[in-house]
Formats: C-alpha cells, sequence, structure tokens
C-alpha cells in the first residue's frame, strides 16, 4: 500500500468517525427534544386534566348548594312557618301571661331563625357570579369589604372585562377573598387596592396592601393561604407573583390567559 492509499485511507477514516460523532450528538439533540416534547404534552394535559376535574367540582359544588338551598327554603322554611304560626295561635288562645311570655320568646327564636335559614337559601341558590361580571363581581366584594371599616378598600379597573369564564371569575374571586382576609387578619394594613387590567393576552389581578408584611423566605411553606392561591391560579393556567417587604407590604400579581 502506498502512502498515498495511506494518507486517503486515515482521511476516510477520520471522516467516518467524526460523521459517527455527529451522528451520536445529533441522534442526543433529537433525543433530548423529543423528551423536552413530551414532558411539555404531558404537562399541558396534566394542567388540562386539572382545568376539567375543577370545573366538574365547581359544578358539583354549585348543584349542591343550590340543592341544599332549596331544601333549607322548601323543607325546613316551611316547617318554621308553620311552628311559627302555632306559637302565635297558642298565645292568642292562652290566657296566662307568664305562659304568654315564653311562647312569645319561642316565637321570636323561631322567626330570627327563619330569617337567618332564608338568608342562607338565598346565598346558596344565588347564580351571581354565572350572571356577574369579573369586574362586578370584584367590584361588589371591595365594597362591601369597605363598608365593614376595617380598612380601606379601593377597587381600580379602567376597562371592560365581560369574557371571563365561570371559572375563571369563581377562582379570581375567591384569590381576591383570600388576600383581602388575610391582609386584615395578619398585615394590620389600613388599604388594600386590587386592580384588575386586561390586556390582548390575558388579564392581570394585581393586589396590595400597606401592611407590615412579611419575609417570603421564611415564612413555613409560604402559607397555607397563599399557597391555596398559587394553586387556584395554577388551575385556570395562571402565573403567581408574590412580594412582600416587612416594611412596605404585600404584592399578589397574578396573570390569567384569555
Amino acid at each position: 500500500m502506498g502512502k498515498t492509499e495511506i494518507i486517503v485511507t486515515i482521511i476516510l477514516f477520520n471522516l467516518f468517525f467524526i460523521l459517527f460523532i455527529v451522528g451520536i450528538i445529533a441522534f442526543i439533540k433529537q433525543y433530548k427534544v423529543k423528551k423536552n416534547e413530551h414532558e411539555v404534552n404531558l404537562l399541558n394535559k396534566e394542567r388540562e386534566h386539572q382545568r376539567e376535574l375543577l370545573a366538574t367540582q365547581l359544578e358539583i359544588q354549585t348543584q349542591t348548594m343550590q340543592y341544599i338551598g332549596r331544601e333549607i327554603h322548601d323543607n325546613i322554611g316551611q316547617k318554621l312557618t308553620l311552628a311559627s304560626l302555632y306559637t302565635q295561635q297558642l298565645a292568642y288562645e292562652n290566657k296566662a301571661p307568664q305562659v304568654n311570655e315564653s311562647i312569645e320568646n319561642i316565637s321570636t327564636i323561631i322567626n330570627d331563625s327563619l330569617s337567618e335559614l332564608r338568608q342562607l337559601s338565598k346565598s346558596l341558590t344565588d347564580d351571581s357570579i354565572e350572571k356577574s361580571t369579573i369586574r362586578e363581581l370584584l367590584e361588589k366584594e371591595c365594597q362591601k369589604v369597605h363598608e365593614l371599616r376595617k380598612c380601606n378598600v379601593l377597587f381600580v379597573c379602567n376597562t371592560t372585562i365581560n369574557s371571563a369564564s365561570y371559572q375563571t371569575k369563581s377562582i379570581v374571586l375567591r384569590i381576591t377573598q383570600e388576600f383581602i382576609q388575610n391582609s386584615i387578619k395578619h398585615a394590620k394594613c389600613d388599604t388594600i387596592t386590587v386592580t384588575l387590567e386586561r390586556n390582548e393576552s390575558k388579564y392581570v389581578l394585581v393586589l396590595l396592601d400597606d401592611g407590615k408584611g412579611f419575609n417570603i423566605h421564611e415564612t413555613k411553606s409560604n402559607g397555607i393561604g397563599l399557597l391555596n392561591m398559587k394553586k387556584r391560579a395554577e388551575m385556570i393556567g395562571g402565573k403567581y407573583y408574590l412580594e412582600s417587604n416587612p416594611t412596605i407590604g404585600t404584592k399578589l400579581t397574578i396573570e390569567i390567559p384569555l
């Protein structure tokens, strides 16, 4: 074998070796790409499953509450009304003043219970989340808490938002309620601001208080309430950003895709 043939053989061997290495690298890269795609698909399927599960849970919860509300109104409410009429009739027919006083007290207790049950029945059968926009729900919640005079609650929304689903409205409302309750109970704040915005691709909910705040990294598991809010946001594909400082208060931002 001549010198030229040896050189050609070495070059061809090196070329094949390089191609072999390149093939292995390409295979590994392709494997990683497919693996990442598979993991993304699994994650998307899990999120879709969580959304479907949430929708089912909300539907069952709503139906259950409406059923209980109707039972309270139609069954227990009617029986208490009848008991109230009986006590009134008994008081009318009875001639002993000391007994009448006891009967009137019983009647008062029954009527108070009946009134409370009617309010409970109304709240359980209330479909305000279905009928109201997300803006109306948050505005009403802020006004209700503000009227309790525990702190100032401001609502800011400079756009009309009508397209949110029942699941989105329900979860955004629950997150807002949770944040407000935590701020009043733990932060000892003077003012809570609830801001709702919308752009081309997402809703942005910003919850802010001027309370004492806390160190996020030192809070055990970030607190049950905070974890609940984060889990709720993730159920509707939202992103959760929490900022807090012991001197400037707490800010929670929830971004929810349209």
